[in-house]
């Protein structure tokens, strides 16, 4: 039998996600991450060694987020 998510609560579905989570993350070996992340990163890193990033707080980039999504 097949769970139906759309009849989950929010927080059902928030703990379902931690469970696939923490179950997938015990498995780092396998799990890599691609390499647009990697150069993401590289980049970030060049950008706040020269002083060219822009941070906002966390509040702000999750504004900043759902808004988007809009």
């Amino acid at each position: 039998m097949m769970l139906s998510i759309e009849n989950l609560t929010r927080s059902e579905k928030l703990r379902m996600m931690e469970a696939l989570w923490d179950d997938l993350s015990r498995d780092s070996v396998t799990l890599s991450s691609p390499e647009w992340h990697a150069q993401a990163l590289l980049e970030a890193e060049r950008a706040h060694a020269e002083n060219q990033a822009d941070f906002v707080s966390w509040d702000v980039a999750k504004k900043i987020l759902r808004d988007s999504a809009q």
